[in-house]
């Protein structure tokens, strides 16, 4: 009987698929004391579960309503009033509704309008490693400027703000993505959620941002018939797209990078190859991609793998541990960069796919194709820190040697 199901022990943080293979075949559906919630494992289960409305990504409001006094309720309030707009904690018919006003920004069309700056943004770091010291901080210096300094442009933030997003970002990080043992996390996150919507506000209202083409404007002047977007919904979905839209994306450069080096039988065949960088980043996001689980909430209850689950409880969906299914993937364990995407769940699935799935693919195959080209003899450092958190899995420092 399975005692321990801590998924944050520093161990399972660095490496948590043996635990995850333990799971599938042990109890692949596991209800979990520690967390006060269900636990999926297999692809199977985690495919039907998001593919099944009884499991509602509308759980932000439900743990206010249901789980908060009216005390706690009162004091984070301000977390909850921005959050509550987020469309990945909508289910239809406003998911729908909200997903239909914001996706023409992120179009397969509009996303390749922005190779150039993605381009630009990568040679000018590239530049700056190559100017530095031998050993740097793969995440810092590289992985994560690249989608902060492009989602910020696709916003029109001033450039001299831009570093302002870093620690709005890490505070709320530790919030959405559950991180239980942080102090103060709750505290943090809403002083950081308040501080940014405060700054989106202003940038909404000012005539130099309102002028220019960019993500804000856009998102303003969004009408469909007699639809559009409140301010309300206008600063939340700048807040969802700006905290997802670059720590995904950075988690892709650092994990995606670190794997090929650790195999480089791998990293030789996609260097001579370059027609493999589209099939090397699906199999990076199976392999070991930044979105380790999803949480959903139950509505009904469920009847699945001979367990009873009862309506009113958390849910996790470990994606993870669904793309390293033997049931699914042939030699899971196996990093192959000519493999078949198949069935992944690297970006979800069904009505809640990443809405930024496309630019993260695109900013993460430039990154690292160019990264990697550019200092061909780059190695690990050793020491790399890893986010403590339930439903990311990405680091919070990759040191290598780039010559």
């Amino acid at each position: 009987m399975l005692t321990d199901d801590d998924l944050l022990t520093p161990e399972r943080q660095v490496n948590p698929y043996p635990f995850f293979a333990m799971m599938r075949d042990e109890d692949p559906i596991h209800w979990s004391e520690r967390y006060n919630a269900w636990f999926f494992f297999k692809h199977s289960d985690v495919w039907d579960a998001l593919r099944d409305p009884r499991f509602s990504s509308d759980r932000v409001m439900r743990v206010y309503d249901q789980k908060l006094t009216p005390e706690q309720q009162e004091k984070r309030r301000p977390t909850f009033d921005i959050l509550r707009h987020w469309m990945v904690f909508q289910d239809p018919p406003e998911h729908t509704r909200l997903r239909r006003l914001v996706a023409n920004a992120f179009s397969p069309r509009s996303v390749r309008a922005w190779r150039p700056v993605i381009e630009e943004v990568v040679g000018g770091l590239l530049i700056e490693l190559e100017r530095g010291p031998n050993e740097v901080d793969l995440i810092e210096q590289y992985a994560y400027p690249i989608p902060a300094v492009v989602i910020a442009k696709m916003m029109g933030v001033p450039p001299e703000d831009r570093d302002l997003f870093k620690d709005w970002s890490d505070d709320v990080l530790k919030l959405v993505f559950g991180a239980p043992g942080v102090a103060d996390r709750r505290a943090k996150a809403q002083e950081g959620l308040i501080e940014l919507a405060g700054y989106l506000k202003g940038l909404m209202h000012s005539p130099a941002v309102n002028k220019e083409e960019n993500l804000i404007s856009q998102l303003m002047s969004i009408k469909e018939g007699d639809d559009s977007l409140t301010e309300d919904e206008v600063i939340s979905t700048l807040v969802l797209l700006l905290f997802g839209g670059h720590e995904t994306t950075t988690s892709l450069i650092g994990t995606g990078t670190r794997n090929l080096l650790l195999h480089p039988e791998q990293l030789a065949l996609l260097i001579n190859n370059p027609g493999l960088l589209p099939s090397a980043v699906e199999e990076l996001l199976r392999y070991d991609g930044p979105a380790k689980a999803e949480m959903r909430w139950v509505t009904d209850e469920v009847h699945m793998g001979g367990k009873i689950i009862p309506p009113d409880t958390a849910a996790y969906l470990v994606g993870s541990s669904a793309n390293h299914d033997p049931d699914e993937f042939e030699n899971p364990e196996q990093l192959n960069i000519e493999r078949v995407a198949g069935r992944h769940v690297g970006f979800g699935f069904g009505l809640h796919t990443c809405l930024g799935a496309a630019i993260a693919r695109l900013e993460g195959s430039i990154a690292i194709d160019a990264l990697l080209r550019k200092f061909p003899d780059m190695a690990l450092a050793g020491g790399e820190q890893w986010h403590p958190t339930m439903l990311s899995r990405g680091m919070t420092s990759l040191p290598v040697t780039i010559r």
